[in-house]
């Protein structure tokens, strides 16, 4: 990770769950882990318009945070899986959670945005 200019807020829980899983992907990739193993290849087709530079730094940083973890199979070509920990699973009910708030602001959204 790199080196934080401002150190990290360790008494604040809301704080420390915003440096773990906010971001804009990194909470999408949790959820779509929560089935099982993924590659990297795999997980960008979910999220056509994100960058992949972007994508393999929050799969780093999931990492690196515990989330996930990284598998590298030794064979020709060489690939690598993701798969969730049990630390990441212990956020999924979270994740599920806002989702569901999401879909319920849904309405809201549409009529703000003037989409139908």
């Amino acid at each position: 990770m790199y080196e934080r200019k401002i150190p990290l807020d360790l008494t604040c829980g809301i704080k420390l769950a915003m440096e773990v899983i906010g971001g804009k992907w990194k909470s999408c990739i949790i959820f779509d882990l929560r089935d099982g193993a993924k590659r990297p290849s795999e997980l960008m087709k979910f999220y056509p318009d994100a960058n992949a530079r972007v994508i393999n730094l929050q799969l780093k940083e999931l990492t690196e945070y515990g989330l996930i973890e990284k598998k590298i199979f030794a064979e020709l070509p060489p690939h690598s899986e993701y798969t969730l920990t049990d630390l990441g699973r212990s956020v999924l009910p979270v994740l599920d959670e806002l989702n569901n708030w999401g879909n319920s602001i849904k309405p809201h959204m549409k009529k703000l945005y003037g989409e139908k």
